[in-house]
C-alpha cells in the first residue's frame, strides 16, 4: 500500500471477493413463479467427497502407513471422508411435490375450507428427508381454526397433521 492510497481505495479494488448468493437463490430481484432448489443437488459434492475419499485410502494403501506424512491418521480422514460422501448422495432426495402440491395436500388434511396458509420446507429425519411444513388457517374472518401439516416433498404422503380452534385474539 503506498502513501496516496487510502484504506477505502484498497476496499474498493476489483479484484476483492465479495461473498454473494448464487442466481437460482437469490430471491429478492426474481420476478415470477419462484422454483424452490431441488435437494437433489446435494450430490454433487457427495461424488467430490466420495471420490476425494477413494482416492486418499487408496494413496495409503498403495504407499503404506508407516511414513510421516501418510499415516494411520490419513487413512482415517479419507475413510471419514468416503463415509460423508456416501451420506451425501443418500440425503440427495429428489423432490417431486412443490409449495403449491403441498398446500393442496395440506388443504385436504385438515378438513377444512383454507383461507391463509403459508408453505416453509424442513428436513427430517438422519439422512434430511425434505418435507414441507404448512401453517393453514381457515377461510373465515377472522379464522375460526387452524392447521399445521408436514406433507413429505419426495412422495406426496401426508406425514403429520394437526388442527385445533384458533386460539389467537382478534380484536
Amino acid at each position: 500500500m503506498s502513501e496516496l492510497d487510502t484504506p477505502t481505495d484498497v476496499a474498493n479494488d476489483a479484484n476483492d471477493f465479495r461473498d454473494q448468493l448464487p442466481e437460482d437463490l437469490n430471491a429478492s430481484e426474481f420476478v415470477g413463479v419462484y422454483k424452490f432448489p431441488d435437494n437433489s443437488r446435494r450430490r454433487v459434492p457427495g461424488y467430490i467427497y466420495l471420490g476425494a475419499g477413494v482416492v486418499v485410502v487408496a494413496l495409503v494403501l498403495a504407499v503404506g502407513s508407516d511414513g510421516p506424512f501418510i499415516n494411520s491418521g490419513l487413512l482415517t480422514g479419507g475413510v471419514a471422508l468416503a463415509l460423508f460422501g456416501l451420506l451425501s448422495l443418500t440425503s440427495g432426495w429428489r423432490m417431486a411435490i412443490d409449495e403449491q402440491e403441498a398446500l393442496e395436500a395440506a388443504g385436504v388434511a385438515v378438513g377444512f375450507a383454507v383461507g391463509h396458509a403459508s408453505a416453509q420446507q424442513v428436513w427430517r429425519g438422519f439422512r434430511s428427508r425434505p418435507t414441507w411444513r404448512v401453517l393453514c388457517y381457515s377461510n373465515e374472518d377472522p379464522p375460526s381454526r387452524r392447521g399445521l401439516v408436514l406433507v413429505d416433498a419426495v412422495n406426496g404422503k401426508v406425514v403429520e397433521h394437526l388442527t385445533q380452534e384458533n386460539l389467537e385474539d382478534w380484536s
